[in-house]
C-alpha cells in the first residue's frame, strides 16, 4: 500500500501561496486542525489540509470575515448544497456585495479611463448615488439590491436554488 503524501510547512505555503506564520495562525485559531508531528517536531500536513487552506484563501479574497468562514469548514466538499440553505444563504449575500463591489470599481476605473483619454470632469457619471458599500440607494435613503440573474443563479445547484431538500426534488 502506498504511504499518504505530507508536506511540510515550507511546502504547503509554496504550495498555496499563504504563508507560514498565517498558516500557524490558522492553527492556533482553530480554522486549521492541529498538525501532525514529525518525531522531530515539525508540522506535516495532507492534501486535505491543503484544499482547506486553498478554501480560506479565497474566503478571504471575498473579504469574507475569518470568523464567517468557519461554518463553510465544516462542510464535507462533496456535499449538496441544498443540505445546507443558511449558508447558501449567506454565500449567495456575500456574493451580491462583492457584484455591487466591482460595480462601483467600474465606475472608478471608468472615469480613470476618460480621465487618461483626456475627457473633461462634466463628462462622467456622477457617483453620488453610490452609498460605500456600492450598493445603489432609492429616494428614500434604503439600499437597492440589484436582482441575481439566471447567471448568476446557476452557480448553485438545482436543489440549493429552489431551497428544497435534494429528496424532496425527486
Amino acid at each position: 500500500m502506498m504511504a499518504e503524501q505530507t508536506f511540510t510547512i515550507k511546502q504547503t505555503a509554496e504550495q498555496t501561496g499563504i504563508s507560514e506564520d498565517t498558516i500557524r495562525y490558522y492553527e492556533k485559531i482553530a480554522l486549521l486542525p492541529r498538525a501532525d508531528r514529525k518525531d522531530n517536531g515539525h508540522r506535516i500536513y495532507r492534501q486535505e489540509d491543503i484544499n482547506t487552506i486553498w478554501l480560506l484563501s479565497c474566503l478571504k479574497k471575498t473579504g469574507m470575515p475569518l470568523e464567517e468562514m468557519r461554518p463553510f469548514l465544516a462542510i464535507p466538499a462533496d456535499a449538496d448544497p441544498g443540505e445546507y440553505p443558511e449558508l447558501v444563504e449567506h454565500i449567495r449575500s456575500h456574493r451580491e456585495k462583492i457584484v455591487s463591489q466591482i460595480a462601483s470599481l467600474q465606475q472608478v476605473v471608468d472615469f480613470i479611463d476618460m480621465k487618461l483619454e483626456g475627457e473633461r470632469y462634466y463628462h462622467y457619471r456622477d457617483c453620488s448615488d453610490e452609498s460605500q458599500d456600492g450598493v445603489s440607494e432609492d429616494m428614500t435613503g434604503e439600499p437597492n439590491p440589484k436582482p441575481v440573474s439566471p447567471l448568476e443563479m446557476s452557480y448553485f445547484s438545482v436543489s440549493a436554488k429552489t431551497g428544497k431538500s435534494p429528496a424532496s426534488l425527486r
